[in-house]
C-alpha cells in the first residue's frame, strides 16, 4: 500500500496504537476479575432493545407482478386496438398485414422463451396480448377483404376458427393456462350465431345450444384442462331445456320441441351416469323427459288430461328409486341417475297435486252459499265432467304414489300424511266434480268422512304414525263440516246427514282401543252434532225459537246420564255439553217477555244437580243452586210480583232446617254449605226489591234482618250469615243514605271531593304498613269462622 509516511514514521505511529490497546486491554481485565470476585447480587435485567418492526406489505410480490403485468398487458391490447381502428388508414395493404402479422407472431411467440426461464406470470400476460391480438386480426380480416359477409356469420366463422387456434396454441405450450378457457369461452358462440344468422326458429336455437352444451360435456370429460366447459355446458343445457318447455306449452302436442326435450333428457341423464355428483343434470333431464313423452300424448284442448299424461310419466321416474329401495339387483342404475330422476318424478307430482287441490276449492267452497238460503232445495253447479274426472284421477294417483313411497320408506312419516289428505281429497271431490245427484254425493261425502274418522282412530304406537292420524282427524273434521253445510240444502237431508254424524261421533268417542285424543275429539263431535240436530229439529217443527231451549238441554242430560260411560273422554263430552247449555240459555233469553228463560234456567239447575250427586262433582252444585235462583228471580220478575219474599221465604225456611240438620250432623260442614242457598234465595230477591221500592217499610224490615243475620253469625262464628248479613245492610244503608249524600254533594264546593280523595290516598299511604297488618288479622279472624 501507498501511503505520504515514511516507514519509519508508520512503524513508530503503529507501535504507539498498539501500547495504547494493550494499555486499554489490561484496564479492561482487571475490571473484569475484580467483578468476578464481589458476591453474587440480583441485579434487574435490562430487557434487550426490540430492533423495529419492518414495515407491513400490502401486498405480496407475486401478487404486485401480476397486477403489473396484467395492466401492461391490458395498455397494449388497447394500443394495438386504437392502432387497428383509428390509425389503419395511415398504411397500405401491405404494411397493415405486414404490422399485424409481424406483432401478432411476436406475442404468440414470446411465451416460449419466457417459460423456458421461469417467468411464467411474464409469459401468461404476453400470451394474453397475443390471444387478443388474433381477435383484432379476425376484425382486421373482416374489415379489408370480407366486409361483404354478414356480420353474424362471420362471428360465427371467426369464433370457430379461434377457438381451434386457441385450444391448439394451449396444446403446443402446456406451461400456459389461459388459452384453454378463452379456447372455451369462444367455443360457445359458433353454432348459437350461426342458428341466428340462418334466422332459425327457437326449437332451432335450443338445438345449437344444445349441441354446444354436448361439445362441452364431452371435452370437459376427456380433457382435464378443459374444466372451464362444465359451467358454460350447464348454462347452455338450461337454456335449451328453457327453450324446449315453452314451445311445448305454445304448441301442445308438437313433436319439434319433443325430439329437442329428449334429446335435453339423453344428454342430462348420461352426464349424470358418468360423473357421480351430477344429479342436477338427471333432474333436468328428468323434466325434459316428462315433458317430451307427455307432451305428444296429452289431448289438446284439456287442461285436466294434460296433467294426468304428464303425472303418469312422472311417477314412472320414479321408479329406479323405489327399485333401489327395496335393494333388488334391477337397481343398477348409479345413485346420481335415481336421485336425478326421482327428483323430477316428485316434481312434477307435486306441482299436478297442488293444480288438483286448487280445482277443488272452488267446487267444495261454492257449498256456503247454502248458508244464504237455507232448505232451499239449489244444488251448486258441478265442474265439467272432463276435467272433474282428471281432478280426480290426479288426487288419487298422487295418493297412491304417497302411499306407496309412505310404505318403501317408514322412517319418513310426511309420505303417509300426504297419502291421507290426497285421498280423502280425491274422495270426497270426485262426486261433486262428476256432477253425481246432491243424494249420492251426501252419501259419498260421509262415507269418505267416516273412513278418515276411521283412520283416525286407528290404534297405532306413538311416533310417526301419529301425523297420519291427526291428518285423519283433520279431513274427518273438514269433510264433516262440509257434508253438514252441503246437507242445509235440504230438510230431510240435514237431519240424515247430522243423526248419521251424531251416531259416528258416539261410536267413535265409545271405540276405547283408539287414541285418547281422537275419541275425546269424537266426544266434543258428537254432542256438538246431537245439538245441531236438535237445532234442526226444532226448526221443522215450527216451535219459536225461545222454546229449542228445553229439548237443546236434553242434550247435556243426556251426557250427564251416560256419563260413567264416557271414561277416560267424560271431560271433553262435558265440556262441550256446557256449551249446549249455554247456547240453549242464549236461545230462551231470545224472548222478551223472558217466559221461556225461567224453564231453561230451572231445567240447567236440575241437570247440574243431577250431575253433582256424584262424588267427583259435587262443585256443580253451586251451578245447581244459582241456576234456581235464577229461574226463581225471572220466574217472579215476569209474573209482576211485588213481594218476592212470600214466595222465597217457604223455600229459605226448610233449606235453613236443613243446614242446621247437617252441621249437627257434621260439625266440618261449612256455613256456606248449610246456609248460604237458603240465605241468599231471600236476600237477594229481597235487595232487588228494596232499591226499586220507594217506601220505607221494606227497607226497614230487611234492614233489620240483615242485622239479626249479621250479630247471630258473629255470636255463632259463622261465615255465611255473617258476610251475607253485613253485606245486605251495608247495601240497605247506603240505598237510605244516597239521597241525603248526592244532596251533600251537590252543596259542596266541586275542589272538595278531590281534595278529600287526595287527604284519604295520603292517610292510607302513611299507615300503609299498619293497614296491611290490620287486613291480616281481619283475614285471620274471619278464617277462624265457620
Amino acid at each position: 500500500m501507498n501511503t505520504p509516511l515514511s516507514p519509519a514514521e508508520e512503524l513508530a505511529l503503529i507501535a504507539g496504537e498498539l501500547a495504547r490497546l494493550d494499555a486499554r486491554r489490561a484496564h479492561l481485565a482487571a475490571r473484569r476479575d475484580w467483578l468476578l470476585r464481589l458476591p453474587p447480587t440480583p441485579w434487574p435485567s435490562t430487557p434487550a432493545p426490540t430492533p423495529p418492526s419492518p414495515p407491513v406489505k400490502d401486498a405480496s410480490g407475486r401478487g404486485a407482478q401480476n397486477v403489473l403485468l396484467t395492466l401492461g398487458a391490458v395498455l397494449l391490447s388497447v394500443a394495438a386496438l386504437a392502432f387497428t381502428l383509428v390509425s389503419w388508414g395511415s398504411l397500405g395493404i401491405a404494411g397493415r398485414a405486414a404490422v399485424l402479422a409481424v406483432v401478432t407472431a411476436g406475442a404468440l411467440v414470446a411465451p416460449l422463451p419466457l417459460l423456458r426461464r421461469g417467468l411464467r406470470s411474464t409469459a401468461e400476460s404476453v400470451a394474453a396480448l397475443g390471444l387478443s391480438l388474433t381477435v383484432l386480426d379476425a376484425y382486421a380480416v373482416h374489415a379489408v377483404g370480407m366486409s361483404g359477409i354478414d356480420g353474424v356469420a362471420y362471428t360465427a366463422g371467426a369464433a370457430a376458427v379461434l377457438a381451434a387456434l386457441w385450444a391448439g396454441y394451449g396444446r403446443a405450450l402446456p406451461g400456459l393456462r389461459l388459452p384453454w378457457p378463452v379456447a372455451v369461452a369462444a367455443a360457445q358462440f359458433p353454432l348459437p350465431l350461426a342458428a341466428l344468422a340462418s334466422a332459425a326458429d327457437p326449437v332451432g336455437l335450443g338445438w345449437a345450444l344444445l349441441a354446444t352444451a354436448a361439445l362441452d360435456v364431452g371435452a370437459a370429460m376427456t380433457m382435464a384442462r378443459a374444466r372451464a366447459a362444465w359451467p358454460a355446458g350447464a348454462a347452455l343445457g338450461v337454456a335449451a331445456l328453457a327453450i324446449g318447455l315453452v314451445e311445448s306449452a305454445l304448441t301442445p302436442g308438437a313433436m319439434a320441441p319433443a325430439l329437442l326435450l329428449a334429446a335435453v333428457a339423453a344428454l342430462g341423464v348420461a352426464v349424470a351416469w358418468r360423473v357421480p355428483r351430477a344429479w342436477a343434470a338427471a333432474l333436468a333431464g328428468g323434466l325434459a323427459a316428462v315433458v317430451a313423452v307427455g307432451g305428444p300424448l296429452s289431448p289438446r284442448g284439456d287442461t285436466g288430461w294434460v296433467v294426468v299424461a304428464h303425472l303418469a310419466v312422472a311417477l314412472v321416474l320414479t321408479l329406479p328409486a323405489a327399485v333401489g329401495a327395496t335393494a333388488l339387483p334391477a337397481a343398477a342404475l348409479p345413485a346420481a341417475v335415481r336421485r336425478g330422476l326421482a327428483g323430477a318424478g316428485l316434481g312434477v307430482a307435486a306441482a299436478a297435486a297442488l293444480w288438483a287441490l286448487a280445482s277443488v276449492a272452488p267446487a267444495l267452497s261454492s257449498r256456503l252459499r247454502v248458508l244464504g238460503e237455507v232448505w232451499a232445495a239449489t244444488t251448486p253447479e258441478a265442474d265439467r265432467p272432463g276435467t272433474g274426472a282428471a281432478v280426480a284421477v290426479t288426487l288419487l294417483v298422487t295418493a297412491g304414489a304417497a302411499a306407496r313411497a309412505a310404505r318403501l320408506f317408514p322412517a319418513r312419516p310426511e309420505a303417509g300424511v300426504l297419502a291421507v289428505v290426497l285421498g280423502w281429497a280425491g274422495l270426497f271431490a270426485a262426486p261433486v266434480l262428476l256432477g253425481f245427484p246432491v243424494a249420492v254425493v251426501l252419501a259419498a261425502h260421509l262415507s269418505v268422512t267416516v273412513a278418515a274418522g276411521a283412520l283416525a282412530l286407528r290404534p297405532r304406537p306413538a311416533g310417526p304414525g301419529t301425523g297420519i292420524g291427526i291428518a285423519a282427524a283433520g279431513c274427518a273434521l273438514l269433510g264433516a263440516g262440509s257434508t253438514a253445510v252441503g246437507a242445509l240444502d235440504g230438510r230431510l237431508a240435514t237431519v240424515l246427514v247430522l243423526g248419521t254424524l251424531t251416531a259416528a261421533g258416539a261410536a267413535g268417542a265409545a271405540y276405547r282401543p283408539g287414541p285418547r285424543w281422537a275419541r275425546g275429539g269424537a266426544a266434543v263431535l258428537a254432542v256438538g252434532w246431537a245439538t245441531a240436530l236438535v237445532v234442526a229439529l226444532c226448526a221443522l217443527s215450527g216451535l219459536a225459537v225461545a222454546w229449542w231451549a228445553p229439548p237443546v238441554l236434553a242434550v247435556p242430560a243426556a251426557v250427564v246420564a251416560f256419563g260413567p260411560r264416557w271414561g277416560a273422554v267424560r271431560v271433553p263430552a262435558e265440556a262441550a255439553s256446557i256449551a249446549s247449555g249455554v247456547l240453549a240459555l242464549a236461545l230462551a233469553a231470545s224472548d222478551p217477555s223472558a217466559r221461556a228463560l225461567a224453564p231453561a234456567l230451572a231445567l240447567a239447575g236440575v241437570v247440574c244437580a243431577a250431575a253433582a250427586v256424584r262424588a267427583d262433582r259435587r262443585r256443580l252444585g253451586w251451578a245447581a243452586w244459582a241456576l234456581f235462583v235464577a229461574a226463581t228471580w225471572v220466574r217472579l220478575s215476569a209474573s209482576g210480583v211485588a213481594w218476592p219474599e212470600a214466595y222465597t221465604l217457604p223455600v229459605t225456611v226448610p233449606a235453613l232446617v236443613v243446614g242446621f240438620v247437617r252441621r249437627r250432623r257434621d260439625p266440618a260442614a261449612s256455613s256456606w254449605t248449610a246456609y248460604a242457598p237458603g240465605l241468599a234465595a231471600t236476600l237477594l230477591p229481597a235487595l232487588i226489591a228494596a232499591w226499586g221500592d220507594p217506601h220505607w217499610q221494606r227497607p226497614l224490615l230487611l234492614g233489620l234482618a240483615a242485622l239479626v243475620l249479621t250479630l247471630v253469625g258473629a255470636r255463632q262464628r259463622l261465615q255465611a250469615p255473617l258476610l251475607l248479613g253485613g253485606a245486605t245492610l251495608a247495601a240497605v244503608a247506603l240505598h237510605e243514605l244516597a239521597p241525603y249524600v248526592v244532596q251533600v254533594v251537590g252543596a259542596l264546593p266541586r275542589w272538595l271531593p278531590p281534595a278529600l280523595a287526595g287527604l284519604l290516598l295520603l292517610l292510607v299511604g302513611a299507615t300503609y304498613e299498619r293497614r296491611l297488618r290490620d287486613a291480616r288479622r281481619l283475614r285471620n279472624a274471619f278464617g277462624r269462622l265457620g
